[in-house]
């Protein structure tokens, strides 16, 4: 079943093929190489079986090594990209960034060409130049159809980019939920961590996709991990002003007095962000105002320091524990 694609692209495809059909012909390219590809991006699948028995090569690439095949499978064209397929076009050729026809696929989450490609040979353990693999690539856009095929023909869910980034980090980052699941079951490491130690957890909260958070913590992540500066997914949240994140830590009894490398607490990055709205809520959690960091300062010093008269005036009305 075809899942339809989360954002447009027809119209920047056109215009792209159009530019790069501008381009100067190599000199092992003829007119009808170039037609063939501009004609494979509209899905004029006559016109394309034409030029091939006219003699355009199947895998003439523009300057930017893509091919027919993939112009084709980025514009959703399934009879052209079977057409293609089957007058031999390569299923694994690859542009100057590394792309494939699958990694195109997964981008644009047509499961119906992805299947086709992966039954007609598809590496599914190639990546682009950013070290993205199809997998890592469709759990991004949550295209759970297409991650499902993936996972079937042998992708790897504990993969990860030059980021150290695994799909379910992305999916995470994203708030595609629907994909987690079937990441973690097929193997994909809970507490596995990017270059920056931050698990999926940290990143979901850093980037306040609540959905996500409550998704990660259902299926077991830790709620208490930290990253390489020993900040807690509660104290990422408080940084960034996700009020729904962490409430939603707090209710599960998340510690709102840890306190990263530096002795931050959740109250501190708070006071010190200006996010005040989550003053209080820390508070009523039980987050102690006279914990200092290792600069000895306490969040009313850093609310001083930071010229935050709003937090002060929440801070004063809290007795220190």
């Amino acid at each position: 079943m075809h899942q339809s694609p989360k954002r447009p692209i027809r119209i920047a495809l056109l215009l792209g093929g159009l530019l790069m059909g501008s381009q100067p012909l190599s000199a092992e390219e003829t007119d009808l190489d170039r037609e063939l590809r501009l004609a494979a991006m509209i899905g004029d699948i006559e016109t394309v079986a034409t030029l091939l028995d006219q003699g355009a090569s199947v895998d003439a690439h523009n300057p930017f090594d893509k091919t027919a095949l993939m112009m084709a499978v980025e514009a959703e064209e399934l009879p052209t990209v079977t057409l293609l397929l089957d007058r031999g076009a390569d299923v694994n050729a690859r542009t100057v960034a590394g792309c494939t026809p699958l990694t195109f696929a997964a981008e644009s989450g047509h499961s119906e060409i992805s299947a086709l490609l992966l039954d007609r040979g598809a590496h599914v353990h190639d990546r682009t130049r950013s070290g993205w693999d199809a997998l890592m690539i469709a759990s991004r856009y949550g295209f759970t159809e297409v991650v499902g095929q993936l996972i079937g023909k042998g992708a790897d869910p504990k993969a990860s980019d030059r980021d150290g980034q695994t799909a379910l980090t992305q999916a995470a980052a994203k708030g595609e939920t629907d994909v987690m699941p079937l990441l973690v079951a097929a193997g994909a490491e809970l507490e596995s961590r990017d270059k920056q130690g931050d698990t999926a957890l940290l990143v979901a909260a850093e980037h306040g996709q609540l959905d996500s958070v409550r998704t990660l913590l259902e299926l077991g992540a830790n709620p208490e991990a930290r990253d390489d500066l020993g900040a807690t997914a509660l104290i990422l949240a408080a940084g960034r002003g996700h009020t729904d994140v962490a409430e939603r830590l707090l209710s599960l009894g998340a510690d709102p007095n840890a306190q990263d490398k530096e002795g931050t607490t959740a109250l501190m990055e708070a006071v010190a962000t200006r996010h005040n709205a989550l003053i209080g809520l820390l508070l009523e959690k039980g987050a102690r105002p006279d914990l200092k960091n290792a600069r000895g300062r306490t969040a009313a010093e850093i609310a001083r320091e930071r010229d935050n008269p709003e937090a002060l005036d929440d801070l004063a009305t809290q007795p220190a524990s």
